[in-house]
């Protein structure tokens, strides 16, 4: 069972002092970087994915609806877009970003810097199961994961290493990825 760790969207921009903060989202960023340090030779791969909004279009609003529009927040090369500075040691074996012109919630709908997508890079890699943390979990975390199953991979979230938005957003979202054949660990 080849196995891959996606580490989505932990970045400054979704923690504690960022443009669109999650509650604990520095935390979330600790405890994957831990987890890291704990597990990596579990994984035949490490991926992070970043939201890298270069021109975003109507994804940025100045009057967001928090559902279809948002304010600026990921903007490509800002230290906000950046990954979390807990996972400086991380070295990911793939970097996807996404975002750099229309909104886009999950990792499979991202890119490396030599244009191979998430699951062009999985593939290549010969894995077929992938462990999804990050932030948030009931926004991009659920996107990825249930992109990762529909796409045939053995899909897990690894509950602690996440943190909703909301917990009702939360509650929903796990609903949603376990009706799609994600387990939440």
């Amino acid at each position: 069972m080849p196995r891959a760790l996606i580490i989505v969207d932990v970045q400054p921009t979704f923690c504690e002092g960022g443009a669109l903060p999650v509650t604990g989202g520095n935390a979330v960023a600790e405890a994957v970087a831990a987890y890291v340090d704990a597990h990596r030779d579990e994984y035949q791969l490490i991926v992070t994915t970043q939201d890298w909004h270069i021109d975003p279009g109507a994804h940025f609003s100045e009057t967001p609806d928090f559902v279809d529009t948002w304010p600026p927040h990921g903007v490509a090369g800002t230290a906000e877009a950046e990954l979390h500075p807990a996972l400086a040691h991380v070295n990911a074996d793939v970097t996807i970003k996404k975002g750099q012109y229309a909104a886009a919630y999950s990792g499979f709908e991202g890119t490396t810097g030599d244009g191979k997508t998430l699951e062009e890079a999985l593939r290549d890699a010969g894995i077929t199961d992938v462990d999804v943390v990050g932030l948030a979990e009931s926004h991009c975390v659920a996107c990825t994961a249930v992109d990762a199953a529909r796409a045939g991979f053995k899909t897990r979230v690894l509950r602690e290493l996440t943190a909703p938005v909301t917990e009702e957003l939360g509650a929903s979202a796990r609903q949603w990825m376990t009706s799609e054949h994600v387990e939440i660990a």
